[in-house]
């Protein structure tokens, strides 16, 4: 690629999950913060039903229009009979040097936008199939992580055929009268609960399993802080400084409206005043996670502090939010990397791992036509 060359970088945003509107915040703050005279950038909105808008359209949705109305155009298009209809726009992003995701949630965090990109053999930002799968199911971090020896809460999983073994009153004595309800499967607060008796048990638990058939049951740490770390890198990552949320009195924990609907209680305290134990403690852990995980590019990890100052991961986002309140951007900003810095630093690791990766062999032996059987 000649050096006076712009870069061609496609956003892909939106998506089918709770996190559609964040994820279009996200990706109109990179597309501003982006240097138009380094990058051309195409644009590919994901509908909520799963399908990506043109460049044309999804720029008029930048530019404010009804989403709605656009979809509607758009889809008229469209050859709903072509099986691959839903991606058939991004056959328009000829030339693309970069794809950068930036779809939260289901489709954008669980591999399956990475095994699309992977498939198209374009350098892309951000981990792998595996490593965002793992990520993206809370049963299966905790599991990876309890082998690395990176500390977490305690859990039990249940599943639609495993429920009627968990009670309340089992699972409080084996983890406390508090306790977490979360969907193995969701961001961004969505479907969790806190309980502390058998009728809030059972009303979360029907809850919950509207976002996924598998539940984690996870103990309460007893006055926690919430504290969070940013990651950035490929095999050799650095880790941000660390900050903390105060969310108000009034709730009970980080909840999807105060951090997004409503964020105007939320303190922010970056970076947060720490002992110097504690910090490195949590860097080495923030550090031990990413790895085990096999990340790549970018993740923020967001840990619970116990009053005893013992730290615990609480979980993993490997594609974090770039909204106005968002924490990985602000942390790294505290760290001495700028907005704009920070997205040329992830387009140039997301060329680092295409490059890496195509030197990696996948040979074969072709059989011989007289030794085949058909």
């Amino acid at each position: 690629m000649e050096n006076n060359k712009k870069q061609h970088i496609a956003l892909l945003f939106g998506g089918n999950s709770s996190e559609h509107d964040v994820s279009k915040r996200s990706a109109h703050n990179i597309y501003d913060a982006m240097d138009k005279d380094r990058y051309d950038i195409s644009l590919f909105l994901m509908t909520r039903d799963g399908y990506f808008l043109s460049h044309e359209g999804s720029k008029r949705v930048f530019d404010g229009e009804s989403e709605a109305a656009v979809e509607k155009d758009e889809m008229g298009k469209l050859d709903l009979t072509d099986p691959l209809a839903p991606i058939a726009n991004l056959q328009n992003a000829k030339g693309v040097d970069v794809f950068f995701p930036i779809i939260h949630g289901n489709l954008g965090e669980d591999g399956t936008i990475q095994g699309l990109l992977r498939l198209l053999n374009k350098p892309y930002v951000g981990t792998g199939v595996l490593g965002s799968a793992m990520s993206f199911d809370k049963d299966i971090t905790k599991k990876i992580l309890g082998l690395a020896g990176v500390a977490n809460t305690r859990y039990e999983l249940v599943t639609p055929l495993t429920a009627e073994q968990h009670s309340y009153e089992s699972l409080s004595k084996e983890l406390g009268n508090t306790l977490f309800i979360k969907p193995a499967n969701q961001g961004s607060s969505v479907g969790i609960h806190k309980v502390e008796n058998a009728s809030e048990y059972e009303e979360s638990m029907r809850d919950a399993f509207r976002y996924d058939d598998k539940i984690l049951v996870e103990e309460a740490i007893d006055g926690p802080r919430e504290l969070e770390i940013s990651i950035l890198g490929n095999r050799e990552p650095i880790a941000s400084k660390i900050g903390s949320i105060q969310v108000p009195e009034s709730d009970e924990f980080y909840t999807y409206d105060n951090k997004f609907v409503d964020a105007s209680e939320v303190k922010f305290d970056i970076p947060v005043a720490i002992s110097d134990e504690l910090a490195t403690k949590i860097t080495k852990m923030g550090l031990d996670t990413y790895r085990a995980l096999g990340l790549k590019g970018l993740a923020r990890i967001d840990f619970l502090i116990s009053k005893n100052d013992d730290p615990y991961v609480g979980e993993v986002n490997t594609l974090p939010g770039f909204t106005n309140i968002s924490l990985y951007p602000q942390l790294f900003e505290a760290s001495g990397i700028s907005y704009t810095d920070l997205i040329d630093r992830l387009i140039r690791l997301a060329i680092d791992e295409f490059e890496y990766r195509s030197k990696i062999l996948y040979d074969f032996k072709p059989l011989d036509p007289k030794d085949q059987k058909i």
